[in-house]
Formats: C-alpha cells, sequence, structure tokens
C-alpha cells in the first residue's frame, strides 16, 4: 500500500511502539520486545533489523495475531500458561519457531508430547467385503481368527438364551483379542454370507478348523435359530491356532495329540469343530478322555522313536 516504509526501530527501553500483526493491533514497550537478546523481535527493535511501517505509523508484522499477545506475555514474565487444545499448542510453537524464541518453543514441544493420544495397541480390521478379508489373512505373517456376527441374518425367531448367548460369543472375543492380539490377527465380519454366529480359524493363510455356533431347532409350530456358546472349543481352537505362529509348519505328532481327531461313524451337529489334521478339516470333540489318550499316544511315539 502506499505510503508503507522500511525503517530502522531503536529507542529508548521505555518508549511505546505500535504492532499491526495480522491485522490484530498491539502496543508495547521496545524494552519488552527486546528483552530476550536471541530471538527476531530483539533484532527488529534494536536498530539490527529493518520494519515496514504503514502510514499511520504502525509497525507491520505479516504473521498470524491470534498469539501474538501470548508472545508479549513470555517476553514480559519468562513463563506463560499454554493453551488447552493441541491444535492451538501447535499454531503457539509455529510462531515461538518465527520469532525464535527457543525456550517457549520447547515447553510447546513438551507440552504436545503430553497431550498425544494414545495409540491403541489392539486394532481389530472391521471387514467391509470377502475380498477385503481374504487380502488380510494373506498378507498377515499371524494365524487369524475370524468372528462371523451377523444378527440380520437370522430368518426365525431365536430360542430364549439365543441372545445371551450372541453376545457372550462377541465378548469372549474381544477379550481373546486383547489377550493374543500381539500374536493372532482377529478379524470381525459382520457382513457374512449367511451364518449368523460363526468362528473360523486360520494358519498359514489356509482356514485349518471352524465353530460354527447356529443351528436350527425344529419346533412343533415354526423354526427357531439356536446360538450357542461352545467357549471351551473356542479357547481349545485358539491356543491351537498358536502352533501356526512360525512360518514352519507344526509338528504333525502335536497336531494329532491335541487335537483328538475323531472320524465320526453317524451325522454331526451343525455347531460342531474342526481341526486340521493330515488330511484336512475333521470334525472332533474334545473331551478330556480323548486328550489324555492322544497326549498318551504322542508319548508312546517319543518312545518308541528316540532322537
Amino acid at each position: 500500500m502506499s505510503g508503507d516504509q522500511k525503517t530502522l526501530i531503536k529507542g529508548h527501553s521505555s518508549q511505546y511502539v505500535k504492532l499491526n500483526v495480522g491485522g490484530r493491533l498491539y502496543y508495547t514497550t521496545i524494552g519488552t520486545l527486546t528483552k530476550h537478546n536471541e530471538t527476531m523481535l530483539s533484532a527488529m527493535f534494536s536498530g539490527r533489523m529493518e520494519v515496514l511501517t504503514d502510514a499511520e505509523g504502525w509497525i507491520l508484522i505479516d504473521r498470524c495475531g491470534q498469539h501474538f499477545g501470548t508472545i508479549l506475555n513470555y517476553l514480559r514474565d519468562g513463563t506463560v500458561p499454554l493453551p488447552e487444545s493441541h491444535k492451538e499448542i501447535a499454531e503457539l510453537l509455529a510462531e515461538a519457531k518465527y520469532y525464535c524464541i527457543t525456550e517457549l518453543a520447547m515447553s510447546c514441544e513438551r507440552a504436545l508430547l503430553a497431550h498425544q493420544e494414545p495409540k491403541p495397541i489392539c486394532r481389530i480390521p472391521l471387514i467391509t467385503s470377502q475380498k477385503e478379508e481374504q487380502m488380510l489373512i494373506s498378507s498377515s505373517s499371524k494365524p487369524a481368527v475370524i468372528l462371523v456376527v451377523q444378527r440380520q441374518n437370522n430368518k426365525y425367531s431365536y430360542t430364549n438364551n439365543s441372545d445371551d448367548n450372541l453376545l457372550k460369543n462377541i465378548e469372549l472375543f474381544d477379550k481373546l483379542s486383547l489377550r493374543f492380539n500381539e500374536r493372532i490377527l482377529f478379524i470381525k465380519d459382520v457382513i457374512g454370507p449367511s451364518e449368523i454366529c460363526c468362528w473360523s480359524f486360520y494358519g498359514h493363510g489356509k482356514k485349518v478348523a471352524e465353530v460354527c455356533c447356529t443351528s436350527i431347532v425344529y419346533a412343533t409350530d415354526r423354526k427357531h435359530t439356536k446360538v450357542e456358546f461352545p467357549e471351551a472349543r473356542i479357547y481349545e481352537e485358539t491356543l491351537q491356532v498358536l502352533l501356526y505362529e512360525n512360518r514352519n509348519a507344526p509338528d504333525q505328532e502335536l497336531l494329532q495329540a491335541t487335537s483328538s481327531v475323531r472320524n465320526p461313524s453317524g451325522g454331526g451337529s451343525s455347531s460342531g469343530a474342526s481341526c486340521a489334521g493330515s488330511g484336512g478339516m475333521h470334525q472332533y470333540t474334545s473331551d478330556e478322555e480323548e486328550e489324555r489318550s492322544g497326549l498318551a499316544r504322542l508319548r508312546s511315539n517319543k518312545r518308541n522313536n528316540p532322537t
């Protein structure tokens, strides 16, 4: 604008000057502006730098004037309360750096570190498509546990305790994900194609077990949806999938001993679990008797084939 000119400002410390900082007007002394020798404001008002003034004598500083009052208070007192919000502290930090006020800038940086939001330790992907789910499983170096929970898939009425069991499955998934999130990739699927509640377990990118918690009960009047909560089997499969943490395949004898493989002779329940053995996915039960016999077979094999 016409009338603006550059000049050197030098005067007594008690002399007042008028400042226009980004459209905000301030009135202070040269003594305040030069109190800290290493700052840009000290250089500007001790005659070492030219400053721009308008026709009315206002010294123009092309910076945002919102935090300049805080800058002046820091120069006066050597300390100042910092803003409460993360955004305003970051803005004040930028101004402190521009004016080369090192101590104030360091205070702002420490406050920003203290204001940092904690990063979540446990992240559970909520998938948007089956393609995304497969991509997560194949790209992960960890085994995976997926819970399909889709209440709206139900086209029949629920039995009395089905809603409670559905919530128990979700709560167990949350507990397991908190406990094993560093070792297992947990995924929640709320767009599953047909199942209302189903657990799937993956090792090395392949499904190794499944626990379906949903079945249909045929009543005299109509069909009912039944949701079960096989807590022990879900725990067992989650622990067993840890065998696939390493890239090398788990020992087959160990798999057989821990899975208690049984070839069913009759029809199985729709909520039965399955496990990866030498022949792929198998139905099994996890009774203590079978578990003991499996471990006994493993010990017998180790005795007969010492290494």
